[in-house]
């Protein structure tokens, strides 16, 4: 804050992506995530920036000096479930492959557009890439192609959302549950991150469960979790066609 007690701009809100969608290869003309998070972190260091200190602290987050992308695609969504007990903010989907397609989502922004986005528009990027240079021969090209892909088909089933890919929420009736990837945040991340989880595509294991929760309902009713209701139920609750 200034003398005035309002608070100043941070010199790296005007390097914030509005789609909170942060691809770490260099995707349809934007700078890979290390050159984004470098960007940021130097704009916020100010004067005291330098490449020692980015070392000092990938070093303290358990990566290696001067491996920003390796931390990025390897370390960070780990450390970042463990800080936050398994309610990451930031998502981490990739493909399987180290040398392949991966980004991480800002959570409170993932909508279905932003998701569709990432899905056809990014992710469609990097299939035509893939698609040319396996064309063109290029050693690992046809092996990108395909987990790149097989990543695009699980994204399609979170956005269409028919079980076991579907949002469930405990304490919401039929009428009221999501119909395909529509999260109310209110709801939470552990409810809202299952399709990824379920879909394996994201880049930890995600060890949270969705068994019956303690207690039970005001009616004495179990806290189920583990439920899954078609697109056809939840359309037909909601007075809509199948």
């Amino acid at each position: 804050m200034d003398s005035s007690g309002q608070n100043k701009n941070d010199p790296a809100d005007v390097l914030i992506d509005s789609d909170g969608i942060v691809c770490i290869p260099a995707i349809a003309g934007e700078q890979a995530a290390e050159e984004r998070v470098r960007a940021v972190l130097a704009a916020s260091c100010g004067d005291s920036w330098s490449s020692s200190l980015l070392d000092e602290l990938l070093i303290s987050a358990g990566g290696k000096p001067g491996d920003l992308d390796g931390w990025l695609r390897n370390e960070f969504f780990k450390d970042h479930c463990q800080v936050f007990q398994k309610r990451p903010f930031v998502w981490h989907v990739w493909d399987g492959r180290r040398d392949g397609f991966s980004a991480l989502l800002n959570y409170h922004r993932l909508d279905r557009a932003k998701l569709q986005k990432l899905t056809y528009t990014l992710l469609g990027w990097w299939i035509d890439r893939q698609r040319a240079d396996t064309e063109a021969g290029l050693a690992g090209a046809e092996s990108r192609l395909a987990a790149a892909s097989d990543l695009q088909r699980k994204l399609a089933l979170i956005i269409e959302g028919e079980p076991p890919f579907d949002i469930y929420v405990r304490w919401k009736s039929l009428r009221g549950q999501p119909v395909g990837w529509d999260p109310d945040l209110d709801d939470g991340v552990r409810v809202n991150i299952r399709p990824f989880a379920e879909t394996g595509v994201l880049r930890s294991r995600f060890t949270i469960h969705w068994k019956k929760d303690r207690g039970a309902n005001s009616d004495g009713s179990e806290r189920h979790n583990d439920r899954h209701y078609t697109l056809a139920e939840k359309r037909r609750a909601r007075g809509k066609e199948a």
